[in-house]
């Protein structure tokens, strides 16, 4: 942000009673779509997440909706930050955004979990589990989030938007994601009863306590709507099949030596706590979620390429887009 939109914004946070006896402001390191900044009012520390500026696809970069579901969780059993206010006035910083409190705590990026010991790791892994499936148990009804999404054909829809926003790109989709989408509505499993779903669960999008293996606050919730459970979870457990050389994976590492649940074990801690997964639907669980990341993969890229893109890194995060997709191929058999 430039100055005046400094500006406006400390004008704005006084308007609403948030200003503080200072001003400072900073971006945040960490994803590639919504711009982060972090806030220091002197008196308190808020972040703020906003829309990306240009032509954006319809739908994408929904900050309201992050702003409502986590105001919405804020007595659940799912921890979240608290939401403080919302602002659709892109006169104050150029687009809509959202405050909430910053959550001081540890984000852990690699899945490996370097410099713990394997107890450590093990309990990290644990926790997530049990967070994710505290998510899925959330009564949407009672918190308001009724009509926070369509609670049929999550799978077959998804399916349908992806693919059409691939076939709508100007950079034309590879051999692998045509090949999936073709395959995937020929093959979809039978329907789950609906849950909230986070839609981007995974390890960098939790802060755990800065000393014990606990998640405090779960991030990043612009995809989240009403949908399968088990969709979420399989994105969760992509990693066990991304090699860690790719991209955010932990395919190919000494799991055991580690520490680390291998992914029988860690889907039978969420099958503890909510349901069984029959192994077929787990292919194409998986199969669809790698589709559709190589899909968010590709939609980078188009974003890199326009000039639109968020993080420095888009190009080579974007270029990841077809391995993924030749991947899900491989783990569904076509």
């Amino acid at each position: 942000m430039n100055t005046e939109d400094q500006n406006r914004l400390r004008d704005w946070l006084n308007a609403q009673g948030l200003g503080g006896k200072a001003f400072g402001m900073k971006p945040l390191a960490g994803g590639q779509s919504n711009p982060t900044y972090l806030l220091d009012t002197g008196d308190a520390r808020l972040v703020l997440r906003k829309q990306p500026p240009g032509v954006l696809l319809k739908s994408a970069h929904a900050v309201d909706r992050e702003y409502r579901v986590i105001r919405a969780l804020r007595d659940s059993a799912v921890p979240v930050p608290q939401a403080l206010a919302w602002c659709d006035d892109a006169s104050v910083v150029g687009t809509p955004f959202y405050l909430m409190s910053f959550v001081e705590g540890r984000v852990l990026v690699d899945q490996s979990l370097p410099g713990m010991s394997a107890a450590e790791r093990e309990a990290i892994y644990r926790d997530m589990n049990r967070v994710i499936a505290a998510l899925h148990e959330v009564d949407v009804d009672a918190v308001g989030l009724s009509d926070y999404g369509r609670r049929e054909g999550f799978i077959s829809r998804q399916v349908d938007r992806w693919s059409r926003q691939l076939q709508g790109s100007p950079l034309a989709p590879g051999e692998a994601m045509r090949k999936l989408m073709e395959w995937l509505p020929q093959h979809l499993p039978p329907e789950q009863a609906a849950t909230l779903i986070h839609g981007d669960f995974r390890l960098d999008n939790l802060i755990f306590d800065a000393r014990d293996a606990r998640v405090i606050a779960v991030l990043d919730w612009e995809l989240s709507t009403l949908g399968d459970p088990l969709s979420d979870f399989a994105y969760h457990c992509m990693s066990w099949h991304i090699p860690h050389t790719l991209w955010r994976g932990i395919a190919g590492l000494d799991l055991a030596g580690l520490g680390l649940p291998d992914e029988s074990v860690y889907r039978s801690w969420y099958a503890q706590r909510r349901t069984a997964i029959d192994d077929e639907a787990w292919r194409f669980y998986l199969g669809f979620n790698l589709f559709r990341m190589s899909a968010i993969l590709h939609g980078i890229a188009e974003r890199a390429q326009q000039g639109n893109a968020n993080a420095a890194d888009a190009v080579e995060t974007g270029r990841k887009a077809g391995p993924l997709a030749e991947l899900a191929c491989r783990l569904v058999g076509i």
